[in-house]
């Protein structure tokens, strides 16, 4: 890890998870930026006075690793890439230094809104049977039996809450794709995500207009894919694959 990003991360007041239950935002509207890795010292010291830092026991930056489901001919990816909304993701996401797992269901509606729910599973569980099916059951709208596990996506992160409204910015570095035992890495990649319950004036939204940094992302599940199955559509992804492989350059 950068050590001028590590030395910034220190410099930010921390909030624990347990202060963090009060901006879960499970309901609530994303906003994505992309940039090289070489840009985020400049960016945590404009952002320190209005942020505090999740702090995990001493640890600033989080492990998270993430399995995706889909069905066999890549329903779910081929609604996000014909820009459907009222669309679904499907994962299980393990939080490596607080040993935790969820499966979970992001549900983005035709209103731009996304919208999670999630059980506990701290392993990752058979779809087709107990908790998990009955969950996935009542929360699809389709049968969770045509879900097969199709990439690892597993990064590093950073959590930052508004010190005085419901925000959350996450900072995703160490970017992995994972697929039948081969790996891509993207270390100079960022992606952020400014996530809140309403559109109200974001502090790291103003500093990535001052560095004229363009508010736009590929998901992370769209970017695994795309690039780890070349048999899938990606004509409306080619702009958004060549700017942040352009960013990787940079």
């Amino acid at each position: 890890m950068n050590q001028q990003v590590l030395d910034k991360l220190s410099e930010f007041n921390s909030i624990t998870l347990q202060e963090m239950d009060d901006v879960k935002l499970m309901d609530r509207t994303d906003t994505k930026f992309t940039f090289n890795i070489n840009e985020l010292p400049v960016i945590l010291e404009e952002a320190k006075n209005h942020y505090r830092i999740l702090d995990v026991e001493g640890n600033r930056i989080s492990r998270y690793k993430t399995l995706y489901f889909d069905t066999q001919n890549f329903a779910l990816y081929n609604q996000h890439h014909c820009g459907k909304l009222n669309r679904y993701k499907i994962r299980h996401r393990t939080y490596v230094e607080s040993n935790l797992g969820f499966l979970e269901v992001k549900f983005k509606n035709n209103k731009g809104r996304t919208l999670k729910t999630r059980i506990k599973e701290v392993s990752v569980p058979d779809l087709s049977s107990g908790k998990s099916f009955d969950f996935l059951k009542k929360t699809l709208p389709f049968d969770p039996l045509i879900l097969l596990p199709k990439i690892w996506i597993n990064y590093s992160r950073i959590t930052l809450v508004n010190k005085v409204s419901a925000e959350r910015l996450t900072l995703d570095l160490n970017l992995e794709f994972e697929r039948d035992g081969k790996t891509e890495l993207l270390n100079q990649l960022v992606i952020a995500e400014v996530k809140q319950d309403s559109k109200i004036a974001s502090p790291f939204v103003a500093i990535m207009r001052h560095k004229h940094i363009r508010q736009g992302s590929i998901s992370k599940y769209c970017f695994g894919i795309a690039s780890s199955y070349k048999e899938v559509k990606q004509n409306n992804f080619k702009r958004k694959l060549l700017n942040v492989k352009k960013i990787i350059n940079s």
